[in-house]
């Protein structure tokens, strides 16, 4: 396996991220949704103007994980008025996304990717790092309570006409 480069992704970058978007989310959670569901959601979620309006939002920030010229995975931190639900503007960092290609599960992009999101929030001067994560999908739920993270409440997914519960996780940052 060629070594694993992590870059801050820019609105040039907006294609990429649409792309691993739309494919990684559809790669994780596909078998567990109607293929109507699916759709919408990535069209909703995926379209050109929100991924450019969201590189372009000073409080979010992206980055991708590239082999050689592949990109295989993708970071979406959110930090102030950008968080999708604690808005703790001063003391909390968000990871919204953190996806790699199943070509590459199980290569250590992921822990890379959260190794970098980790940085991020030291540098920033954050307390705690935050997210949601779907309480099916056991691999991120693993993957987070091996990095640390510990649950603090749930809140609801829409995903259709589907009601989904996200456990709710942080990190308190030393």
């Amino acid at each position: 396996m060629a070594s694993i480069i992590i870059n801050t992704a820019s609105t040039e970058d907006f294609e990429t991220i649409q792309s691993l978007g739309r494919q990684t989310f559809s790669e994780t959670f596909a078998e567990s949704n109607s293929e109507e569901a699916m759709k919408t959601y990535l069209e909703e979620s995926f379209n050109t103007e929100k991924v450019k309006s969201e590189l372009n939002n000073p409080d979010s920030h992206f980055f991708i994980a590239w082999e050689e010229d592949n990109p295989v995975g993708y970071l979406k931190l959110n930090s102030g008025a950008a968080q999708t639900e604690l808005k703790d503007d001063d003391t909390s960092l968000e990871i919204e996304r953190i996806y790699v290609k199943k070509s590459h599960h199980g290569q250590k992009v992921g822990q890379l990717l959260y190794d970098q999101a980790l940085e991020s929030a030291q540098s920033f001067g954050k307390n705690y790092l935050w997210l949601g994560v779907w309480e099916k999908n056991l691999r991120a739920l693993n993957f987070y309570r091996k990095n640390g993270f510990e649950e603090f409440g749930t809140h609801t997914f829409r995903l259709g006409d589907d009601d989904q519960t996200d456990l709710m996780m942080k990190k308190i940052l030393d």
